[in-house]
């Protein structure tokens, strides 16, 4: 099994940033892919950014040019650097890996962006 923790949401301005931060239990050498994706209040849930361990990255494309994904593999963690942070962005984020063919997630963490 692999837990994931996620840390770095809240309430920010349009235009603002805020970076997202998952922590996995295991090795990031074990979890492929990791991600992140997010459901809005009424709203299917979505894929925000996913990243492969071969370095492939994949963004919705309503986030492209706006938020990175990144991995630390040293803290087996995963980053979603969000800038110029629009209302529509506003959804809980979930940190999704998976390791062996599993697919786990994180607690989810709320991201408010007002207007």
């Amino acid at each position: 099994q692999v837990r994931l923790v996620e840390s770095g949401g809240g309430l920010v301005q349009a235009g603002g940033s805020l970076r997202l931060s998952c922590a996995a239990s295991r090795s990031i050498f074990s979890i492929n892919p990791m991600g992140w994706y997010r459901q809005a209040l009424g709203k299917q849930r979505e894929l925000v950014a996913i990243k492969t361990s071969g370095g492939n990255t994949n963004y919705a494309d309503s986030v492209k040019g706006r938020f990175t994904i990144s991995i630390d593999v040293a803290r087996n963690t995963v980053f979603l650097q969000m800038n110029s942070l629009k209302p529509e962005d506003t959804a809980v984020y979930y940190c999704m890996a998976t390791h062996y063919g599993d697919n786990y997630w994180g607690q989810g963490t709320q991201v408010t962006v007002s207007s």
